[in-house]
């Protein structure tokens, strides 16, 4: 059973998607494709946390989590990832992720823990996926490649009433290296839509995905 995560990590995730925390700084960012990002600045990095808001209307809250939750079929449908697995290191279970970036950017790799917990509230289903990163975990660093040692994500799944999902996404990381600020609003204005619709279509091709394997 993990340690990792405790339960008000949890509860404090799922509770989002009825009562948006934004207060304390929180902005809207941008809205569009009906996703709502808000961003919070980060004085000791200079950089932004984000919550996002939205839908997923063509794939029901389980089948999203076992996508999400999938690290084979990421790989097949996330054309940024280089290379994602689970192991064991050093007694450490995590997950090594290395993102691909735009030449002339360094790639990024992340080595981090999640936990995923179905979880039923008075009668409601509610997917919860925390992940954030384990620095101490004993993995060696590649050549050419910044570790992004800073680094949280929290999912919070729940039916949207019809064939759909209603989802709230909280994250932040530091990738560390000098990247301009344009390109990081750029990567967060347009990617978090660009992959809700990449997810989406990965629900939808996934009982395919599994029979061919």
């Amino acid at each position: 059973m993990s340690l990792q995560f405790t339960d008000e990590e949890f509860q404090s995730a799922w509770r989002e998607l009825d009562e948006p925390q934004l207060e304390g700084g929180w902005e809207l960012f941008t809205e569009t494709m009906g996703v709502k990002i808000y961003r919070l600045y980060d004085k000791e990095t200079g950089l932004y946390e984000y919550k996002v808001f939205g839908e997923l209307t063509t794939c029901l809250p389980e089948l999203c989590a076992d996508v999400y939750m999938d690290l084979m079929y990421r790989k097949k449908w996330d054309g940024y990832v280089k290379e994602l697995y689970e192991k064991d290191f050093s007694g450490q279970t995590a997950i090594y992720w290395e993102v691909v970036y735009p030449f002339p950017l360094s790639n990024r790799d992340y080595v981090y823990v999640r936990e995923r917990r179905d979880l039923d509230m008075d009668g409601r289903k509610i997917w919860v996926i925390l992940a954030r990163s384990s620095p101490g975990t004993a993995c060696a660093e590649k050549k050419g490649v910044l570790r992004v040692n800073d680094y949280k994500q929290s999912v919070a799944l729940e039916s949207n009433g019809s064939c759909g999902t209603r989802v709230f996404m909280n994250y932040f990381d530091n990738p560390g290296g000098m990247i301009p600020a344009w390109v990081v609003n750029w990567a967060a204005k347009t990617g978090v839509p660009a992959f809700l619709t990449n997810m989406q279509n990965a629900c939808n091709d996934y009982a395919k995905y599994c029979q061919e394997k």
